[in-house]
């Protein structure tokens, strides 16, 4: 079957999920205003420059999962699915997963953010499968720590490989749509890269290659 892989913030989403909710952490009052916003910010556009440290990052993003119960975690993610991300939701995005699904195609998400945030916004695409930085839980609770490979630039070509073998998928006539420098790695590696409302730095590059180019805003 042929996979329909999907970068998630500023891709399917006209926003960043991660740094969405961390702007809904500070703005309820959650999380320290300034010094989580400035850290929020600071990694955020590390992020978009291509030179962030994913360990360095995530551990400042899963702080306050550990800071939290689960449960607390759980009912303030339904009220940032409800006030954030709904909001960047977008309808050529939606068209354009549903396109897949006609043509038959395995529809994943692969994305850098976190489980605990994505999870449920993949599940509101009707898309089954995620590849997502995995924040460890013990005994039902967050730790603040990462598990696993985090789900960043070569990290996911390593995430996507281990899923295709225990799946048993290939990359043959493979898609993937992505607006991020950090996803050239897996962009090169697929049948059918599309650039979508892409960085200058992704932009550049797919026009040089012959990629498509196309946006889902508006």
């Amino acid at each position: 079957m042929t996979l329909a892989i999907f970068d998630l913030d500023n891709t399917l989403l006209n926003g960043d999920s991660d740094h969405g909710w961390g702007q809904f952490l500070v703005e309820q009052g959650i999380v320290d205003s300034h010094s989580y916003k400035q850290g929020n910010d600071y990694f955020y556009q590390q992020y978009k420059d291509g030179s962030l440290n994913i360990y360095e990052y995530l551990e400042f993003s899963l702080a306050p999962l550990k800071a939290h119960p689960k449960a607390q975690l759980d009912q303030w993610h339904q009220q940032f699915m409800a006030e954030v991300i709904a909001p960047m939701r977008q309808a050529k995005a939606d068209a354009l997963l549903q396109q897949h699904r006609k043509q038959g195609h395995e529809l994943l998400i692969i994305t850098a953010t976190n489980l605990f945030v994505t999870g449920p916004i993949a599940n509101s695409m009707g898309v089954e499968h995620i590849l997502a930085s995995e924040p460890e839980l013990v005994n039902g609770e967050y730790t603040g720590r990462v598990t696993g490979t985090p789900c960043f630039q070569e990290g996911k070509v390593k995430r996507l490989e281990a899923w295709m073998a225990e799946h048993g998928h290939s990359l043959a006539g493979s898609y993937f749509y992505s607006d991020s420098l950090n996803d050239l790695p897996l962009l090169k590696l697929v049948d059918n890269p599309v650039a979508v409302d892409a960085d200058e730095t992704l932009s550049a590059y797919a026009q040089a290659q012959g990629w498509p180019c196309i946006s889902l805003r508006g």
